[in-house]
């Protein structure tokens, strides 16, 4: 336990400092890979014609997707932490720090988010569009400035439970392991859950799955948020956080993705949401929040100091959990 507890402290702290070098190999693009990889294998036989036989085909290779994907990604990643600590509980602690640095992403997020704050601040539109639409999967290229740094500040809303959070809880409770795990289920949601043609039904396991294992730390995601509104100075409203969040997070498809959003809205005193454009087809959405004023740029950066901070509380709540646990 507190070589567990020394990892993970550490690899919050590298995440923090670094983010994801791009000059690195990350493991998530590898999980990618292997999903891209084995959804092209397994729809190679796909029937033809009989829409009946080609549904069900369908789901039941999104199953068979979803167990390869984890069998590979809990097997990989117990046989490098398990066998860091068989050499060496030191060489365990690096290893398992580097793997927990691995899965975390505020860094990554604040980062991302910031080149499109930059763009807009700096009056290129365009450029804005180009940098927001590497870290979202709506169209990007008719969104009006105010469209774009919602699109910005939707995304770190939603990945503070996603890419913080959730990632963070999962890795406080089992580990590396774990952590991966959960990473792969978050990563086949966003390239195969989608409720299109292609993938309604092949992406059915994987999107549910993800609803499962996100349910609980979304909400935790979400108390955490509206709690460091209330202490993150004149900028945040957390008394409207809390209405809103209670009043406006079922407000999408997902049960899971309004949690967070819907916080920063009320936070923010700002509407998110609406309606918004995929692959060419507008998708009807309701809006979050009021719009006690209009969205500006630098309410990115608003956004990306709430995540941060309460990340920064989340991990320090985690540790003396695990703290507590180990004495």
């Amino acid at each position: 336990m507190k070589y567990h507890i020394l990892a993970f402290g550490a690899g919050f702290l590298l995440d923090q400092l670094f983010g994801d070098p791009y000059f690195l190999p990350h493991p998530i693009r590898g999980i990618g890979w292997l999903i891209a990889k084995t959804e092209k294998t397994l729809r190679a036989g796909n029937p033809q014609g009989n829409p009946t036989e080609r549904e069900g085909a369908e789901r039941r290779q999104g199953k068979i997707l979803v167990v390869i994907v984890l069998l590979f990604t809990g097997m990989l990643s117990a046989l490098i932490s398990f066998g860091a600590y068989a050499m060496h509980p030191g060489l365990g602690v690096v290893i398992e720090a580097v793997m927990t640095y691995q899965i975390l992403a505020a860094r990554c997020l604040q980062m991302e988010s910031s080149k499109v704050w930059k763009q807009l601040n700096a009056g290129s539109l365009e450029e804005a569009r180009k940098a927001v639409s590497m870290i979202v999967g709506r169209d990007t290229e008719h969104l009006t400035e105010e469209g774009v740094a919602k699109a910005a500040i939707e995304t770190v809303a939603e990945n503070t439970s996603d890419g913080v959070i959730a990632p963070m809880l999962y890795t406080a409770l089992g580990g590396p392991v774990l952590g991966f795990l959960y990473k792969a289920v978050n990563t086949m949601d966003s390239m195969v859950g989608y409720k299109n043609e292609k993938y309604l039904h092949f992406g059915r396991a994987a999107a549910k799955l993800d609803d499962v294992m996100n349910f609980l730390p979304a909400r935790i995601s979400a108390l955490l948020m509206v709690g460091t509104a209330f202490i993150s100075g004149k900028s945040y409203n957390g008394k409207q956080a809390w209405r809103i969040w209670r009043r406006d997070n079922r407000k999408h498809a997902s049960p899971n993705s309004a949690q967070t959003e819907s916080v920063c809205a009320g936070a923010l005193g700002i509407q998110l949401a609406g309606d918004a454009s995929y692959f060419g087809k507008v998708v009807k959405k309701p809006y979050i929040g009021d719009p006690t004023r209009a969205v500006e740029p630098e309410d990115i950066r608003r956004t990306n100091r709430l995540m941060n901070r309460t990340a920064w509380i989340c991990e320090i709540l985690c540790l003396g959990i695990l703290i507590a646990v180990a004495v």
